[in-house]
């Protein structure tokens, strides 16, 4: 225990060297950043000395637990949400009323939580733009749909956000979530209440041949591939019932958890088999984001090791100790950092407190894992880098001719304006 405490500051950097490598490339070095080989190559080179620097500490127990009980489950967890739903296709082009696109959100941000936001995202963000074509204005839409779909929406599951599925993994129950139902319910009723007039301002604005074109050319919304949702449904009672909670024999042995990924891959295997290729092939279905995801994560996980460490031992002195400091300051990490490790840096550093009384979930106090939770997923729609389905809407959008504000414009234009308001009120109402 005495080689934990002396963790050396120069041990954190490459973990610092990731998560701007993440926030940084696809700005500035976007064609080298864009080759999923080239982001695999950067997280080893920034791993290699965090695995030698570990096993000479006699720390590498640390990593094999972080890798076999968080990286593991994490990377198949996510795998699964993306194969099953990459599985599914709406189609359609219905008038683009202001109410229609509210719908359209609502929905979105309903699914956000059962199929993740990525899942939910991808899903919709098609056929939201082909029922928006024949508008003038749209850009609006596609920033409520990041703020809502992508982020705020998968607050209630371990589905919604990687965030929860590694405070999950930590041991928050599944149905601890559901505890977060204010938060999701203003913050989503709210983004959909100025969604709504916003759009109906600009509906009133669109020229009258825009809004003739919208109203003649209809085709029904139409679902393709609904046999993945019984797969889904598979995912979602494996992620809730398969754990120690229901399962008192994983506490004897850890491994034994691994029936939970045993399941999820089962339900990815048969929705690979019972999914005519097609649909897949509709859907633009591609592995390249599952393997980002899996290469980025990978040197995440493995420079964060020294990090945790770090957090848990020298808690006490870095002065974070309250909800509100817990709330903004993980909230600010996660606009311009990635979300997941932030909430984990943080999870770590409450756990590092020693705070053993009161009511305790996933070993840290029940308040702090409200704030790291609702901070982590809330602020991820700040910045296109805060989310990882953030930067894919973006894409599709710009595919179909939909010019989307630059990095800085997204901030100053819409999430300072819209989305931090609404953040501050969540913090004083219910935190």
């Amino acid at each position: 225990m005495e080689q934990i405490i002396h963790i050396p500051l120069l041990s954190l950097i490459p973990f610092v060297l990731m998560l701007i490598s993440i926030a940084v490339f696809p700005l500035f070095w976007n064609h080298f950043w864009e080759k999923n080989i080239n982001k695999l190559i950067v997280a080893i080179v920034l791993s290699l000395p965090i695995v030698v620097f570990l096993i000479l500490s006699n720390l590498s127990n640390h990593l094999i637990h972080t890798m076999v009980f968080d990286y593991i489950p994490f990377i198949i967890l996510l795998g699964s949400l993306f194969t099953i739903t990459g599985g599914i296709f709406l189609s359609g082009d219905i008038e683009a009323k202001p109410i229609t696109n509210t719908t359209f959100l609502a929905i979105g941000g309903v699914l956000a939580s059962i199929m993740g936001t990525t899942g939910a995202a991808m899903l919709l963000i098609r056929p939201v733009i082909q029922t928006n074509k024949e508008r003038k204005f749209k850009v609006h839409t596609i920033l409520f749909f990041i703020a809502i779909v992508a982020n705020c929406g998968g607050l209630l599951t371990p589905l919604g956000d990687p965030p929860l599925i590694m405070m999950y993994l930590r041991g928050a129950h599944f149905t601890w979530f559901l505890k977060l139902l204010p938060e999701w319910l203003f913050t989503n009723l709210l983004l959909l209440i100025i969604y709504f007039l916003v759009d109906s301002y600009y509906h009133k604005k669109e020229p009258e041949k825009a809004l003739l074109a919208d109203k003649t050319y209809i085709k029904p919304i139409k679902i393709e591939g609904k046999l993945n949702f019984f797969w889904l449904i598979g995912v979602v009672l494996s992620v809730a019932f398969l754990n120690e909670q229901y399962l008192p024999f994983i506490k004897q042995n850890h491994y034994y958890g691994f029936i939970r990924e045993a399941v999820i891959i089962a339900m990815s295997i048969l929705s690979l088999l019972f999914t005519p290729k097609l649909l897949r092939v509709s859907n633009n279905f591609t592995w390249e984001p599952i393997k980002e995801v899996a290469y980025l994560f990978l040197g995440i996980f493995v420079t964060m090791v020294p990090c945790l460490l770090y957090l848990e031992t020298n808690a006490a002195s870095l002065g974070v100790n309250s909800i509100r400091q817990f709330y903004f300051y993980s909230g600010a990490l996660s606009s311009f950092l990635d979300n997941t490790p932030t909430a984990v840096t943080f999870h770590s550093l409450a756990l590092g407190l020693g705070i053993t009384t009161g009511n305790i979930v996933a070993n840290i106090p029940e308040e702090f894992l409200k704030a790291i939770s609702v901070a982590s997923v809330f602020f991820g729609a700040m910045t296109y880098i805060g989310n990882g389905p953030n930067f894919m809407v973006k894409a599709v959008a710009e595919e179909n001719n939909i010019k989307m504000p630059d990095f800085f414009s997204y901030i100053f234009k819409f999430s300072i304006i819209i989305l931090l308001p609404i953040y501050i009120l969540v913090e004083f109402l219910f935190l």
